[in-house]
């Protein structure tokens, strides 16, 4: 697995074209957010988020998917936000949640028969500048590892899931408080009923 250290102050331009053309090519990536590490793909290749799911052995008949994104109006494109949600979305975004919406019917196979999708856009400049690069959103799958190895710890993530990611992303910083966060998941919230808000998983976020 290839390492790239990319500064969240200052993202070298060049690192991110190779990330984006190996998404582009089916590749799988770990990189930052504004919680923990994830697993991504390009969220449009079917491919890649069957491999994806292969890996995390998840079942995307039966779990919601998250997709990461740059912002609100490229969500808009593969979720369905009506005015309410659109409320809530702007006041909380970008930051540590994870919303479930409808989905739309632009999200590839893999996603047909899904009612839902899960919707990040995290407070993280490199995990938003690879999503607008790409040009549409990124699979994202938390990375779960046992207790001796830190999720926050690039080196140890890379000897962990060598061979089944082709770049890690090091930050040095996501998860340890130089960047004004500490490690946790996301606050997962159900807004599928944008009138009645639903808090599924309490996390990092604090719904406003």
């Amino acid at each position: 697995m290839k390492t790239l250290r990319m500064y969240p102050g200052s993202i070298n331009e060049r690192y991110l074209d190779e990330v984006v053309d190996c998404l582009r090519s089916g590749g799988i990536i770990i990189y930052p957010t504004d919680t923990l590490y994830a697993m991504g793909c390009d969220a449009l290749n079917n491919g890649a988020i069957e491999r994806l799911c292969r890996i995390k052995g998840v079942n995307p008949q039966k779990q919601t998917l998250s997709v990461v994104c740059d912002g609100i109006s490229m969500a808009s494109e593969y979720a369905r936000i009506d005015n309410e949600a659109f409320r809530i979305l702007r006041r909380n975004l970008p930051g540590p949640f994870t919303f479930v919406l409808p989905a739309a019917t632009s999200l590839p196979k893999v996603f047909k028969g899904r009612k839902e999708v899960g919707l990040r856009v995290p407070d993280n400049p490199i995990a938003m500048a690879i999503a607008s690069r790409l040009g549409h959103p990124i699979l994202s799958s938390s990375l779960k590892v046992d207790d001796e190895v830190p999720e926050f710890d690039p080196h140890e993530l890379a000897l962990s899931f060598e061979g089944q990611a082709e770049l890690l992303i090091d930050d040095g910083e996501s998860g340890n408080g130089d960047f004004g966060w500490t490690p946790g998941p996301s606050t997962v919230v159900d807004l599928t009923d944008s009138h009645a808000p639903e808090i599924i998983r309490e996390g990092k976020g604090e719904l406003q």
